[in-house]
């Protein structure tokens, strides 16, 4: 499976960005997708997952009410919305499939399938 990112880029302090994840050569329907993201000061963090159906979506305490993950499991996208950005959530964004859907979807040795990031950029 291979995972393309896109949407990232640098907006201010309180603005909006939209994440795209794209899978090509799906194997597994019952997989489960993550978005991870990773700042020089810190280790790779979970941010948010789903099931492609969009009934089991999970996300990081220091996200939540600003983020929103979706699957369009048409177009083999997960989206990622994120609002009222903070300087902290400046880090890449990446995704990544799970194809056990009953492990731990916060940890990302769970994931078998990884993209290569997309970078975004909070600015004050």
């Amino acid at each position: 499976e291979q995972l393309v990112e896109s949407g990232g880029g640098m907006v201010q302090a309180g603005g909006s960005l939209r994440l795209s994840c794209t899978v090509s050569g799906r194997s597994f329907d019952s997989t489960r997708m993550g978005w991870f993201r990773q700042s020089p000061e810190k280790d790779r963090e979970f941010v948010a997952g789903t099931s492609w159906s969009g009934l089991f979506t999970t996300y990081a305490d220091s996200v939540k009410g600003r983020v929103t993950i979706s699957a369009d499991n048409a177009k083999s996208t997960v989206y990622l919305e994120m609002n009222d950005l903070k300087r902290e959530d400046t880090a890449v964004y990446s995704c990544a499939v799970k194809i056990t859907s009953t492990s731990d979807p916060y940890y990302l040795n769970n994931y078998e399938y990884w993209g290569q990031g997309t970078q975004v950029t909070v600015s004050s």
